[in-house]
């Protein structure tokens, strides 16, 4: 009798162990067969890490088509700490041919984190800064696609246009009014590395950047140009602190042309006071309407 207990307890305990052996292969099958692509999602997560690629912002044009601001493709630098092999050497070398100290290069090198954007002296590289970094072909140093704002025409409407920050975000006039519609989405190099951020031999992903949408105005270039002129004209003339035009379509109210002075070049805002960058004196500024508003009564028609 007691022997006989025994057995059925081992039967089961056996049952028991049986079924829940079978449970574990179904979760793991389900898993690994109907339930893969979120597993494959968390592991890529894991691995993946990405080199930003910055996307073009839209461009800003007159009625016409003309480019009123555009942009130009420069490169970054990026470091990945952990890839870098020799440290010392690195930091020597990027110090040098960046022009910064070595003991501010070393922050860089040195940082604890996965990805490590050289900021601000690896911004916005020239040509001949980036091919010397590339000719180091030094593993953990990465240069990538950078997007810069230009205004071809210089001051041209500079007021309206505004201006945009060290990050390709708007920081005034129409840059910074539609600047959710001119920013774009970015892209990246996506690449895959271990717990230790060492490079894992797998194939790269390139995930093309969106450029922003393109925003055309009313304005036309040839009566801006016109415009800008004569006020250049009159300040020299009066010797006067400031000036401000506007050239409208009075069939339908649309602006073809609106300069103030003193006005700045958008390339180069750093240059100028706040006071000169955020004064737009059409919009800004109060002045007498003038003969525009002259009363017609009825004794004028006799």
């Amino acid at each position: 009798m007691f022997l006989k207990n025994i057995n059925e307890r081992i039967k089961i305990i056996f049952l028991l162990c049986l079924v829940l052996l079978s449970l574990i292969i179904g979760k793991v099958f389900y898993i690994q067969v109907f339930d893969y692509k979120k597993l494959n999602k968390y592991a890529n997560n894991l691995w993946s890490r990405d080199l930003p690629i910055e996307a073009n912002r839209g461009k800003i044009l007159d009625r016409n088509g003309n480019i009123l601001a555009d942009n130009l493709t420069t490169t970054s630098l990026i470091l990945i700490p952990n890839q870098i092999k020799n440290k010392e050497e690195v930091t020597t070398n990027l110090a040098k041919i960046l022009n910064v100290s070595k003991e501010e290069m070393k922050k860089h090198v040195y940082k604890k984190t996965s990805i490590e954007r050289v900021h601000p002296e690896g911004r916005r590289l020239s040509y001949d800064i980036a091919e010397k970094i590339s000719n180091l072909n030094y593993d953990g140093v990465y240069l990538v696609k950078e997007a810069k704002r230009y205004y071809p025409n210089g001051n041209l409407l500079s007021h309206s246009l505004g201006y945009v920050g060290i990050d390709n975000q708007g920081l005034s006039g129409l840059e910074l009014q539609y600047d959710k519609y001119l920013t774009g989405k970015n892209g990246a190099i996506k690449y895959f590395s271990d717990s230790k951020e060492n490079k894992l031999n797998l194939t790269d992903v390139y995930v093309e950047p969106a450029s922003g949408m393109n925003l055309t105005l009313t304005i036309d270039i040839n009566i801006q140009k016109s415009l800008e002129r004569e006020l250049n004209n009159i300040m020299d003339m009066f010797d006067a602190e400031n000036a401000l035009a506007i050239v409208m379509d009075p069939n339908n109210g649309e602006i073809l042309g609106m300069a103030s002075r003193p006005d700045y070049d958008p390339n180069n805002y750093k240059n100028y006071s706040q006071e000169i960058l955020s004064r737009n004196l059409p919009i800004w500024k109060s002045y007498e309407p003038g003969s525009t508003f002259n009363i017609v009564s009825p004794e004028s028609n006799t």
